[in-house]
């Protein structure tokens, strides 16, 4: 790599930053809009979901198979092919007049876009800065994304409930077309592979693999046998995967992944922490918003800004991360993260109610923000440190997968969660409040019918002692929710000790 490359101004860092933004609020901010996109379209709630699951389900798949195009084709080409048919899949999204359209624009080409795109944003980073500069480039571009996807109910609620949620879409296509106005400002690089070192079969192989795993979790709220059995088939199927890379490589073909790569234990450490990390953020968020739009019944724009403080805090402090890092290595400051994270987390489990109010939420979803920043900011630098620059377009695509994937689980987990909370919360209510009829599972059905048919708090003012059941269930069930939250950050932090301190290059 020339030092042209190496001098490269910060502008580049904007460019990608701007890519790491939009593909993470595609993510996030429909979620606030699916009324409004059913009325628009025609459609049902079911099928909006189902779009909204194909658009990660096909990210996630095609994210192995990117990393491998960018050794072929160029990291640099490969970005911009990804950018321009992002920019075609959002203005398919954004003209949509059916739930046919949206999920051509918006699942098919947006989701093949973003994987062309995720793993370039991480490679390019790594190529164009080194140093104390690329551990402040990559915590920007890791954290741009972690903030779009913090700010998405926000930026939803502002569109849906001002404008239209196609708006959204036409914002993004604006940011599409900036990136791709300066892409000159991005440094190219040349391939280091020929299309004949393409693994179509291991494509195929991980393609199926990653397919039926991202599936099989999506869907465990709904069908937990089934989809155990999906997952596992998945699993199999990546064993195979890995088992046919490894020959592959062994006969001196090229491999779509390197399975040695799963040796360096900072990568292999890094992902697993990062897919947990995003796994905590995406099901908190998922869990609160849903207490804040059916307990306190926010409007979609009221829910965004409730869970701003998060947002602020994981930005403040994944700003703050890449300075300390002169007297801190970056082990111990994602350490002190993942303990500010579960404080976060033991804060909020005390604070829902039916009477809660938006500034007792306010304390916990900052320190919980804060922590998530310093372990986001620095996660992917420490990840990649070790790993040679032949390597880093592999690692980067392992890297991305760990993302997407703990971005596709946190809902479907925390959903399942959420069920065993407030199965646990009747069962405590009943025992409080009914203890005859303790243990009878009859009984607890009709609590549990009762309980859904409730549609607004103001209902229940009449009624002191279903006021203080539902009070009962909703602390349960969002204390089981966030003690879980501490647990999964509590393993984050037990993964942490096992991060080598790293010495990030400074030449």
């Amino acid at each position: 790599m020339n030092e042209t490359v190496k001098e490269a101004s910060w502008m580049a860092l904007i460019v990608i930053a701007l890519a790491s933004f939009i593909i993470a609020l595609d993510a996030t901010f429909m979620n606030v809009s699916i009324s409004q996109v059913v009325a628009d379209l025609n459609t049902d709630v079911s099928t909006i979901q189902m779009i909204m699951s194909f658009y990660t389900l096909i990210t996630a798949a095609f994210m192995l198979l990117s990393a491998k195009l960018q050794d072929i084709v160029g990291k640099k080409k490969l970005f911009l092919i990804g950018t321009a048919l992002y920019g075609l899949g959002t203005f398919t999204a954004s003209v949509s007049t059916s739930s046919t359209m949206l999920f051509i624009g918006w699942s098919v080409i947006e989701g093949v876009a973003g994987a062309l795109m995720l793993p370039a944003t991480v490679s390019l980073i790594s190529g164009t800065y080194s140093g104390e500069k690329r551990t402040v480039a990559l915590a920007i571009v890791g954290v741009m994304g972690a903030v779009a996807a913090a700010i998405g109910p926000l930026f939803g609620g502002i569109m849906t409930t001002f404008l239209s949620w196609r708006y959204g879409f036409a914002t993004e296509l604006i940011i599409v077309f900036i990136i791709l106005v300066f892409r000159n400002k991005i440094p190219d690089f040349t391939p280091t592979e020929s299309r004949k070192d393409l693994d179509t079969t291991g494509a195929i192989i991980s393609f199926i693999g990653l397919v039926l795993l991202v599936l099989g979790i999506l869907s465990l709220s709904k069908d937990f046998t089934t989809s155990i059995i999906v997952i596992v088939l998945g699993l199999v199927a990546l064993v195979i995967f890995a088992l046919f890379e490894t020959r592959r490589k062994r006969n001196g073909d090229v491999p779509l992944l390197d399975i040695d790569l799963f040796k360096d234990r900072n990568l292999r450490t890094g992902t697993i922490i990062l897919l947990l990390s995003y796994l905590s953020m995406g099901g908190a968020l998922f869990a609160i918003s849903l207490y804040l739009q059916s307990v306190l019944q926010l409007n979609a724009f009221d829910t965004g800004l409730t869970t701003l403080p998060m947002t602020i805090g994981l930005l403040i402090f994944a700003i703050l991360a890449p300075s300390l890092t002169g007297k801190l290595n970056h082990k111990i400051i994602i350490a002190i993260g993942c303990i500010m994270a579960i404080i976060g987390c033991l804060i909020l489990s005390y604070q829902f109610r039916l009477d809660t109010s938006i500034m007792t939420l306010m304390p916990g979803l900052f320190v919980l923000g804060a922590g998530l920043g310093f372990i986001m900011a620095l996660c992917t630098d420490i990840s990649l440190s070790n790993v040679p620059a032949e390597s880093q377009n592999n690692a980067s695509g392992v890297n991305s997968t760990g993302q997407s994937l703990g971005e596709s689980m946190g809902t479907a987990i925390i959903g399942i969660i959420l069920i065993l909370g407030v199965m646990g919360g009747i069962s405590h209510a009943v025992d409080v409040y009914a203890p005859d009829h303790s243990g009878d599972e009859h009984f607890q059905q009709v609590v549990i019918d009762q309980f859904q048919k409730v549609n607004n708090i103001n209902d229940l003012k009449s009624d002191h002692t279903v006021v203080e059941i539902v009070n009962i269930i909703i602390q349960d069930t969002m204390a089981f929710v966030m003690q879980i939250t501490a647990v999964i950050m509590g393993i984050v932090f037990l993964l942490t000790l096992r991060l080598q301190n790293a010495n990030i290059k400074k030449q």
